[in-house]
């Protein structure tokens, strides 16, 4: 290699990433500066990847966890010809721009991930290693190795304070995730200084215990030093990689770097010009890059496109060797299973007795198995409670990366973090704890409905109906929450056949996450319910007038109150409609004369029943209604009580119905 083309086609990543954080007069050209010249050994010499098919199956997975030297990879995939142009760069941050702020899956081609949340980087590619071992192997054949590719993950400081990382790292350890290798831009430098004042263990250690091979690289500039450390890395397939790789923050900059201040600030017009003066850099022009190191890039991508080949070469010949597995690959790879599901009378069949809705879901979930092959998921060490566990479908370990039932341990946000990993690489994961700590995921949760990603939380232990264990394990104001963020959809299932339309629902979606919130205790099976759920809501039993007295919106366990509540107001003259309300966010995507017509404007009398907040109702409920909710904690006694403590009594749904009437 020419070793002056090669400081070039650096410099290159690094004079783009300042002149675009300039053009912007916003951003972060600390990191793209001093990881520049890992950032290109890694791209141009160690990872499969194919600019003219950015989607290659096979490719390597690079992701950037530090989201905010969004730069960096802006540079590389306009370098090396992922279709980003000069004029992109130059809109970086700007509205309707292909290169926003924080790398963007789905909006920017090339981006793996959406990263933003310091360490989120690292939990997803710890799910992508994951993906990768369990396809591998479930699909590779001797002399066929199919799937056989690498995730890398580059992070910083920040990422491996936030604790995020530790759960997220401390799993792959255990479970010998050898093609998972992290790059630690090692600067030692933080928003607020010296990261000596808050941030001093010995990483390395904590990584070694986590069960990593851990390799330093003195000089971040030294591409001959760091090439070794990745193959250093590659060639342990036993265990994950950690290569630390002590670098400037802001290198090149005489002015900023090795400072606080070149981490989330432009360098300034005079700073960006003694950068190309120190750099060598031939012109002053922004965004120049000399037509020898396009040409660099040229010659590295076609490497890439030849590795393709050779790999499509290979799959074709395993297809004709394989026709049954080739067949289960195209099953793995189908995300259009609704129609075979939805007229599957074995699907929906439902027993007429008491059952919770967790254990419902747990029945769905073996249904389910079968018909969508590339369903795995497990519980964050919760499983015996949250009925998560699919039967002969083996355990997902290190000596069995074939099992598809996943044993998190107690980490919900890595838990998070790795569900979206997995569906990233083309998997149909469902992650699983009790509803109170989905506090614990709603960061993750955010981001796969940011990348409208399909995975699937299993969330039990609904309400108050937790118990005995107390107000600390009883969710209240959770579903609320859920429910306020955008392209995420909750459902709270009343009863077993409300249940198959949840999981119905969440494993046919195709761009958006579902969270199903289930009981802990049991519910009866009501008339009427079915496949009518998938609307988000409809009319379980309905009033004998053309307009009726009240209306009595509820969800899940409350369902059947508002049923017997019907009864006794009926004994008293009074004409009601029960509306079963599984899902609020999918009832809002239905047409207005829909909504209108489960919900008439004309009948003002509405009351919504829910053991739990009442923030999120006032819309259905409107300035006439009433609600039997929660507004404050829980408490700790046996769920009978609680629920009359707290008012989920016919009596008291009856009466406050009379007091709006």
């Amino acid at each position: 290699m020419n070793l002056d083309i090669e400081k070039k086609s650096v410099n290159a990543i690094r004079i783009l990433a300042a002149d675009a954080v300039q053009k912007a007069n916003s951003g972060h050209p600390g990191l793209p500066l001093g990881s520049a010249a890992m950032a290109y050994e890694l791209w141009a010499h160690h990872m499969n990847h194919n600019p003219a098919n950015p989607k290659w199956e096979n490719r390597d997975r690079f992701i950037l966890s530090g989201g905010h030297g969004s730069t960096l990879l802006y540079s590389l995939l306009h370098l090396f010809g992922y279709g980003l142009t000069v004029d992109d760069l130059a809109s970086f941050r700007q509205a309707d721009s292909l290169t926003p702020g924080h790398p963007e899956y789905g909006h920017t081609v090339g981006v793996e991930a959406t990263t933003g949340p310091l360490g989120a980087g690292m939990g997803m590619a710890v799910g992508m290693a994951m993906a990768e071992a369990h396809l591998s192997a479930v699909f590779n054949k001797p002399a066929y190795p199919v799937v056989d590719h690498y995730t890398f993950v580059l992070g910083g400081d920040g990422c491996m304070m936030e604790g995020i990382s530790s759960e997220a790292f401390s799993l792959a350890g255990t479970l010998k995730l050898g093609k998972l290798i992290v790059l630690y831009d090692s600067n030692q430098i933080s928003i607020e200084g010296s990261t000596h004042i808050a941030f001093t263990e010995n990483v390395q250690k904590r990584m070694e215990a986590f069960g990593f091979q851990t390799l330093t690289v003195g000089d971040g500039n030294d591409t001959v030093e760091i090439g070794r450390a990745i193959e250093a890395a590659k060639a342990d397939r036993t265990r994950p990689s950690f290569i630390t790789v002590r670098t400037r923050i802001g290198y090149g900059c005489p002015a900023k770097q090795g400072k606080a201040s070149a981490h989330g600030e432009p360098l300034g017009e005079e700073n960006v010009i003694a950068l190309k003066a120190n750099l060598g850099w031939e012109s002053m022009e922004p965004f120049y890059v000399p037509e020898d190191v396009y040409a660099n890039y040229r010659s590295l991508a076609a490497e890439g496109a030849a590795a393709e080949d050779s790999w499509t070469a290979m799959f074709c010949a395993y297809c004709e060797a394989y026709p049954e597995i080739k067949k289960l690959w195209d099953e793995y790879h189908d995300m259009k299973i609704a129609e075979k599901l939805y007229d599957d009378d074995a699907y929906w069949a439902c027993e007429d007795k008491p059952q919770a809705t967790r254990n419902l879901s747990g029945v769905m979930i073996n249904r389910l198995k079968d018909a969508v092959p590339n369903l795995i998921g497990g519980a964050a060490d919760l499983a015996p409670s949250t009925k998560t566990y699919m039967k002969d479908a083996g355990d997902f370990s290190s000596s069995s990366y074939e099992g598809r039932n996943l044993h998190f341990g107690v980490r919900e946000l890595a838990m998070a973090a790795i569900g979206n990993g997995l569906a990233l690489h083309g998997l149909r994961p469902y992650v699983s704890t009790f509803f109170v700590f989905s506090d614990y995921t709603k960061p993750m949760a955010r981001l796969a409905a940011l990348m409208k990603l399909p995975v699937t939380y299993v969330f039990t232990h609904d309400s108050i109906g937790v118990g005995e264990d107390g107000p600390t394990h009883e969710p209240i104001e959770q579903l609320a929450m859920l429910r306020s963020m955008p392209n995420f959809h909750v459902f709270r299932p009343a009863d077993a056949a409300e249940t198959a339309a949840a999981w119905y629902y969440a494993a046919t979606a195709e761009s958006a996450p579902t969270a199903l919130v289930l009981t802990r205790q049991n519910l009866p099976q009501l008339d009427g319910s079915g496949k009518e759920a998938l609307k988000g809501a409809y009319i379980l039993e309905d009033s004998k007038k053309a307009v009726p007295d009240a209306i009595l919106m509820a969800s899940g366990s409350e369902v059947s109150l508002a049923v017997e509540a019907k009864k006794v107001l009926a004994e008293d003259g009074i004409d009601v409609r029960v509306v079963s309300m599984p899902s609020l966010d999918v009832f809002e995507e239905q047409s207005q004369e829909y909504k209108d017509h489960v919900l008439p404007k004309e009948v003002r009398s509405r009351v919504a029943i829910e053991a739990l907040s009442d923030f999120g109702w006032g819309k259905y409920v409107g300035l006439d209604g009433a609600y039997v909710t929660m507004h404050g904690f829980g408490a700790s006694a046996p769920a009978g009580l609680l629920f009359q403590k707290f008012g989920f009594t016919t009596e008291n749904v009856v009466n406050t119905v009379k007091s709006i009437l």
